[in-house]
């Protein structure tokens, strides 16, 4: 049986992702530097047979996936929204760190927004869905939760994916090795080669 994969797309820049500031449930469009690095994903997801493809609902997702050339076959997943930044929505890291010098995201959560532990069980229920599927996915989400469901993927904990950077516009795909979850590739800006395993 063939080793599925499980492709994950950061959508494209927005104004917010260049100025450093935290985009939750902002619904902001990608700049047009990241409109057209998304485009750019296109001619390696056409040669892609994809079983189920994904896509958040907020518009910088969804038009990644567009403009990556997968739209017409994506279904809307709310549970790869990103974080939920409650108090600390459009604020930068310093802004945040000047109330709460040792705040991290991934361990601490965010006032009347999401802890780790939600993050966590809702990318569960995403992940759970890709494994039931027969085939290759496409999942095109945001920096932190991709992050947290990467994490999830390899069975650790939220936390674990202060590990991850993940920039805009970038790939990264998820495997198995002899049936052990296992990280392919990861933040990649644009796929040289086969992804196959050796």
């Amino acid at each position: 049986m063939a080793t599925q994969e499980v492709f994950l797309i950061r959508h494209g820049e927005t104004d917010w992702s260049l100025r450093g500031r935290h985009t939750g449930l902002t619904d902001i469009p990608l700049t047009e530097n990241g409109r057209r690095a998304a485009a750019e994903w296109r001619p390696l997801l056409a040669t892609k047979p994809f079983a189920l493809v994904l896509t958040s609902p907020l518009q910088r997702a969804r038009v990644t996936c567009e403009l990556a050339g997968l739209g017409g076959q994506a279904r809307i997943e709310p549970d790869l929204v990103e974080w939920n930044y409650g108090a600390y929505e459009g604020l930068t890291l310093e802004q945040i760190r000047a109330r709460r010098p040792d705040w991290l995201v991934f361990r601490d959560g965010c006032p009347d927004g999401e802890t780790p532990e939600q993050i966590g069980a809702r990318l569960d229920r995403v992940i759970a869905r890709v494994r039931a599927v027969p085939g290759d996915v496409a999942l095109f989400g945001h920096g932190h939760s991709l992050r947290v469901l990467a994490a999830r993927w390899l069975g650790f904990a939220p936390v674990a994916g202060s590990h991850f950077l993940l920039d805009t516009a970038m790939m990264s795909v998820l495997s198995e090795y002899y049936g052990i979850p296992a990280l392919h590739c990861w933040n990649v800006p644009r796929w040289p080669m086969s992804t196959g395993m050796q």
